[in-house]
């Protein structure tokens, strides 16, 4: 398999190398592994911290900066950062209004970010959390207890950032983010399986002409292997699993998200056929996000994600932004 990559040891420290050159206003600390917007802490904001194993960009540190993200935690590929990491982010985001730890739900996430917790308030860091577990295929997999935490993440992030920009309190800001997880639900399909850099080939086998219905983000098997299906097909299999799980009673945002190595073209395409499903269900789409932004490396795939939202949570989806990669409105 061919990777654009040195060695498999450097990914990551390679990766932030590239990271901090291309965007300046953030401070990244290549050697600590923690990616921190420059202007942290600022004065009577809470601040948000999140992380996780790399191989999943943007996602984490393509989300720091006003709007989102104080911070992010990058650990090594697939892997969870360590306690120290996430320490190191809450003292340097804290302006004394306390911090809010996002963390997906697998093992390693949570109990590193649980102890961090435990450590960061011995230091007088006040810290709230929300835990991320949107995935409607499976309730337990290799890496989890209970439901993955997925493509939400982002609204979590986005929506609890704005709320945060606005000088809202922890208490509230914790809130918005418990509560813009209970209205999300997550699918995922791959097409093909996931290679990492240790690995040098796919981590799975799944055979041409076949897919995994409801996947993981590091690969876990989901619901059931079919052969391959139509973009029609699969946008029927995937929003109906989300919406029989969220039964939404009002407008939803619906993030089409690729997996790392699906080409837009295709991803519009299956958007189309993932409107279509909403439209035949009567769910009013507020808005609608396309592109890779919570992927797995190379695979080939994708996922849905729908949140209920109301007039509240809308307005902190439109509310400014400007990270790495996403913004709109400054």
């Amino acid at each position: 398999m061919k990777m654009l990559i040195n060695v498999p040891e450097t990914v990551v420290a390679d990766a932030l190398r590239g990271m901090a050159a291309a965007h300046p206003e953030l401070n990244v600390d290549v050697d600590n592994r923690v990616v921190v917007r420059r202007d942290a802490p600022v004065a009577g904001k809470v601040g948000l911290v999140s992380g996780g194993g790399s191989g999943h960009e943007p996602l984490h540190g393509g989300f720091v900066g006003p709007g989102m993200l104080s911070a992010a935690c990058p650990g090594e590929v697939f892997t969870s950062p360590v306690p120290d990491q996430m320490v190191r982010a809450a003292a340097a985001v804290d302006s004394g209004a306390g911090v809010l730890f996002i963390v997906k739900n697998y093992t390693g996430d949570v109990l590193n970010f649980d102890m961090a917790a435990e450590l960061a308030e011995d230091e007088g860091v006040q810290i709230g959390k929300v835990l991320v577990n949107d995935d409607v295929a499976v309730t337990d997999s290799l890496f989890t207890a209970g439901r993955r935490g997925t493509g939400a993440t982002l609204f979590v992030e986005k929506m609890a950032g704005a709320a945060a920009e606005e000088g809202q309190p922890l208490e509230r800001v914790e809130a918005i983010g418990r509560r813009v997880n209970g209205s999300s639900r997550s699918f995922g399909v791959a097409l093909s399986a996931v290679t990492t850099p240790a690995k040098g080939s796919p981590t799975f086998d799944l055979p041409p002409g076949e897919l995994e219905l409801g996947i993981g983000i590091h690969g876990e098997p989901g619901r059931e292997r079919r052969a391959m299906m139509t973009s029609h097909e699969i946008a029927d299999f995937a929003v109906n699993a989300v919406l029989d799980d969220l039964r939404p009673s009002g407008p939803v945002i619906a993030l089409v998200n690729g997996m790392g190595g699906t080409p837009l073209l295709e991803l519009y395409g299956f958007n189309a056929e993932v409107q279509r499903v909403l439209g035949e269900r009567g769910v009013a789409v507020a808005r609608t996000l396309v592109g890779n932004y919570v992927t797995s490396l190379d695979m080939a795939g994708c996922s849905v994600t729908l949140c209920q939202v109301d007039e509240e949570l809308l307005r902190l989806w439109d509310a400014p932004v400007e990270t790495a990669a996403l913004r709109w409105g400054r």
